[in-house]
């Protein structure tokens, strides 16, 4: 515990400069304009605004159009500014906020092109998804030599290194879980047995960014925290290798074992969403909400066929 103890100081007097370049901001202003051959589907993040909707086509918007009239419609039914999440201009665009109700949308438009023309009538669909950005983690597995399976000294020892590894990313705004640990008899080749406690767990970024005043928007992204807090613990455990070379006194009862540490990349959509890029290739790494004939019912990353559920976000079939 004293050696875990060293290396964390030295990490922590040394903070990694390597990280992995974060994907750029979602802009919101854009102005999504429809079209009569089919519906257009447009994204927007969960309770954020959507971008500005317009009830028009490439055509008609570079036409002079006289007296338009435009009428909305949401999967509720009509869509109006009394409304306080949404918005419609006089010219008919639509600004859905904190926007959490997918489904169709269609914008009725009647106009006339010269005063003594009839009126015409166009309708234009728009199909919303709400999406939000993948709960992503790494996860991590390590197996260190350990005392007796019923020893309290490996119950000591795995409080010690959780406290460790998460006092080391804390002021990244990151958060360490211990997903699980076991302890095996395990038969070495050519050997006897041995004792092996196999750690799993988990590191995550924290929604914290807001509160941490003093970093750079590039510093608080989620992903440059959650990058730079997987490389001081792959740093972390490199050096107790080196420390264990280094030393001239045996090895301790309980050790890291050189070379099984294990990294992967998770992604997790929230119940009722999912990753589709053949459906959704305009957001390929988005959670989507899952249509009307699919369902979520986990924390997975698809949503998956049910020919009975016929609503979007369904956790159940």
């Amino acid at each position: 515990i004293i050696v875990l103890m060293s290396l964390f100081y030295l990490l922590t007097v040394q903070p990694s400069k390597r990280f992995l370049r974060s994907a750029g901001p979602r802009h919101n202003s854009l102005k999504i304009v429809g079209s009569v051959v089919f519906p257009v589907k447009v994204y927007v993040k969960l309770n954020h605004n959507s971008p500005r909707i317009l009830c028009l086509t490439n055509h008609l918007r570079n036409l002079e159009l006289i007296d338009p009239v435009f009428q909305w419609n949401g999967p509720g039914g009509g869509l109006s500014s009394e409304n306080s999440s949404v918005q419609i201009s006089p010219t008919g665009t639509l600004i859905l906020r904190r926007f959490n109700l997918s489904g169709v949308y269609t914008c009725s438009i009647v106009y006339k092109l010269t005063p003594t023309q009839p009126d015409k009538k166009l309708i234009i669909k728009y199909v919303i998804y709400a999406y939000s950005d993948p709960k992503s983690y790494y996860e991590f597995t390590a197996q260190y030599h350990a005392a007796p399976c019923n020893s309290s000294h490996n119950t000591s020892f795995e409080k010690a290194l959780l406290h460790i590894l998460r006092k080391l990313v804390a002021e990244l705004f990151c958060e360490v879980t211990l997903i699980k640990s076991e302890c095996h008899h395990v038969k070495m080749q050519r050997g006897g047995l041995q004792n092996e406690i196999f750690f799993t767990f988990s590191v995550t970024s924290l929604d914290r960014e807001k509160e941490n005043r003093l970093c750079q928007q590039s510093a608080c992204d989620p992903s440059h925290r959650l990058n730079k807090a997987k490389h001081l613990i792959e740093e972390f455990f490199k050096q107790q290798v080196e420390v264990s070379r280094k030393s001239s006194e045996p090895l301790p009862e309980i050790y890291y074992i050189e070379g099984t540490l294990h990294m992967v990349w998770v992604d997790r959509c929230s119940p009722g969403y999912g990753m589709n890029a053949v459906i959704h290739p305009d957001c390929p790494e988005c959670c989507v909400v899952c249509s009307p004939g699919s369902y979520n019912p986990s924390t997975g990353i698809h949503c998956l066929r049910c020919d009975s559920s016929l609503i979007y976000g369904a956790t159940k079939c």
